[in-house]
């Protein structure tokens, strides 16, 4: 939380708010967004897909038309994709290619190919506006909880 949110204030200065023009540098953000769409999709369960040709995939035999169901949410918890599935670590993302846009099949929160949301461009740079303008504007912690 502090390293983004001192990432933003640095880059915003003495504006009264972020603007899209200040989403051009942010890094360490976009790494937090990127892990947390990660351990959370916006949809766990993709868009159904239907087979066009009978594929193998490791030893099954994938017929024609068979509907095909893609757990994202699975995927991206997978131990031989990433390092630690389970722990939130934006830092994995620093320096990283992998992106968003379904290039990178251990990496699909808004879906691949034909089926991929549509809407993704729109979506990332409101997520993006949003939360550093939140992270800007105010100072968040954990109420404390009186036993």
């Amino acid at each position: 939380m502090a390293k983004a949110q001192t990432e933003i204030r640095q880059i915003a200065g003495k504006k009264t708010m972020v603007t899209e023009d200040d989403l051009n540098q942010i890094e360490y953000i976009r790494a937090v967004i990127k892990e947390a769409m990660r351990l959370h999709p916006p949809a766990p369960v993709l868009v159904l897909h239907e087979s066009t040709t009978t594929v193998i995939i490791h030893g099954y035999e994938i017929p024609p038309k068979t509907k095909l169901i893609i757990n994202a949410w699975a995927i991206a918890r997978d131990p031989q994709s990433w390092e630690a599935p389970e722990e939130f670590r934006p830092e994995r993302f620093l320096g990283s290619e992998v992106d968003f846009r379904g290039n990178d099949f251990q990496f699909i929160p808004f879906g691949a190919g034909q089926r991929m949301c549509p809407a993704i461009n729109f979506a990332i740079v409101t997520i993006e506006l949003a939360l550093a303008n939140l992270l800007y504007s105010f100072d968040w912690a954990l109420p404390v909880l009186k036993k």
